[in-house]
């Protein structure tokens, strides 16, 4: 079982804070990953959701997912000299199920396992749990785009 540290994260995915939602890999093996994200009272979405009462929002818990399988993807299924030359994109996200909160102090248990893949569409189930008690789960679709095609002109 391989794993990752966060020196290596930042290499597989172009998120940098606020917004990179994965701590460490835990294991990385064929069709699945298991990868955490330790929560803090620190983080900015804390100061607005919500001031007297600190819950994860939902839509980071999902987009931690997919920043999962994205290391998963760029860890596993791209050739090295191909990681640098991609974005993944969401494509569809589905059945999402929320069942408990996540607050500060929490440690998210994120696995991801990978259904299906065609070189452009990366299909997987996620659930987020803490504890071994699940806060969430989804399917999510997510798309491989050349970076030269998501250029932006000046």
């Amino acid at each position: 079982m391989e794993k990752i540290n966060i020196t290596k994260i930042m290499e597989l995915l172009p998120h940098r804070y606020p917004f990179l939602l994965v701590d460490r890999v835990e294991s990385i093996e064929d069709g699945k990953i298991h990868a955490i994200k330790n929560v803090t009272f620190n983080e900015p979405q804390f100061t607005g959701h919500f001031p007297d009462s600190p819950i994860m929002p939902g839509v980071l818990m999902v987009e931690a997912l997919a920043q999962v399988a994205g290391i998963y993807c760029f860890n596993k299924l791209l050739s090295p000299e191909d990681v640098h030359k991609k974005f993944m994109f969401f494509a569809k996200i589905d059945n999402v199920k929320f069942k408990n909160p996540v607050i500060p102090g929490d440690v998210m248990d994120m696995f991801v396992t990978l259904d299906a893949f065609n070189g452009t569409l990366l299909k997987t189930r996620g659930e987020v749990r803490v504890k071994d008690s699940l806060a969430c789960s989804a399917e999510l679709g997510l798309f491989l785009v050349d970076k030269e095609a998501m250029k932006v002109e000046k």
